[in-house]
């Protein structure tokens, strides 16, 4: 099986659970994640098999949505209701103040990453530091909330919609919401509800996997890896020379193609309609060159 499957993970797995879980329901080692999703976090988790675990890398950089309750008076060691609890402060402002706030964070902005995360300071990762009593210090990251929707404001509550750029911690996007109001504020709950093309109304369950793959229904739920490059121009070369060197991973003339569209950069299939990886067009050399090869083992 090649390809990535749409998996919603449930509160309670970490994404090397799911890993570890798929491994033993497909019964087949070749199997990453698209990106950790914390334990008591739920929602989209993208799990690459095959040859689609070439995609691991790429699809760790699309864009992602998620739905979060922000509870406003209480700082955490973790951003989060998980921690420990560091200062509790009344709630003294008004939903329109929470809502400006909020919103403000809309654009690019700088993000220091939390302790309790996978980063890594001096080759070792955050939370082994936090784990054992200590903080350094974190550089800044730049991170940009290209949409934000304050969906409900029950203080000391809000519920917000957020779509960000990869490396964004909801965790510390609320914990600053929270530092710029004054009053604190950490994460009550997180949903991924989208990375990239992939939706969580088209999630299945780890459950609904095993289900699927005992039936053998499983299959047609997997998008193909060449599904992943489905707004590129498709082109097919023709068989003799073209073949020959796209099933060596060489660059060939536009001349060598037999159907397709053209663009700067394509999804290439030889004559026999087997997906070889994505080219792209060096103009100056008037050839199509190799970016991501799909062809041979998983």
């Amino acid at each position: 099986m090649d390809g990535i499957l749409n998996i919603y993970k449930e509160k309670g797995y970490t994404s090397h659970d799911v890993v570890a879980k798929m491994r033993g329901i497909l019964k087949m080692k070749k199997i990453g994640h698209t990106g950790t999703l914390d334990p008591e976090a739920q929602g989209v988790l993208p799990v690459c098999l095959g040859k689609g675990t070439r995609l691991c890398g790429m699809m760790t950089d699309e864009t992602k949505a998620y739905r979060a309750v922000l509870l406003l008076g209480q700082e955490t060691d973790t951003q989060d209701v998980t921690g420990a609890v560091l200062s509790q402060h009344p709630v003294e402002v008004g939903e329109e103040e929470a809502r400006q706030a909020a919103m403000g964070f809309v654009g690019a902005y700088w993000q220091v990453p939390p302790m309790y995360s996978a980063r890594k300071v001096g080759g070792k990762k955050l939370y082994q530091l936090a784990r054992a009593g200590k903080e350094v210090e974190r550089e800044p990251r730049l991170v940009e909330i290209l949409e934000l929707k304050v969906e409900q404001a029950c203080l000391p509550r809000i519920t917000i919609s957020v779509v960000c750029t990869k490396g964004t911690y909801i965790r510390t996007l609320c914990h600053d919401i929270g530092k710029k109001l004054g009053c604190g504020g950490c994460m009550e709950s997180l949903v991924r509800t989208r990375v990239g093309r992939f939706l969580i109304e088209d999630s299945l369950t780890l459950g609904q996997v095993e289900s699927l793959q005992s039936q053998g229904g499983l299959e047609r739920h997997v998008v193909p890896v060449d599904g992943f490059f489905s707004d590129l121009p498709r082109l097919t070369v023709k068989a003799g020379e073209g073949d020959k060197l796209v099933h060596n991973g060489n660059p060939f003339e536009p001349k060598l193609a037999a159907a397709g569209g053209e663009g700067l950069q394509v999804r290439v299939y030889d004559s026999q309609g087997v997906f070889i990886g994505t080219y792209g067009l060096d103009q100056e050399k008037g050839r199509y060159w190799p970016q991501k090869l799909f062809l041979g083992g998983s």
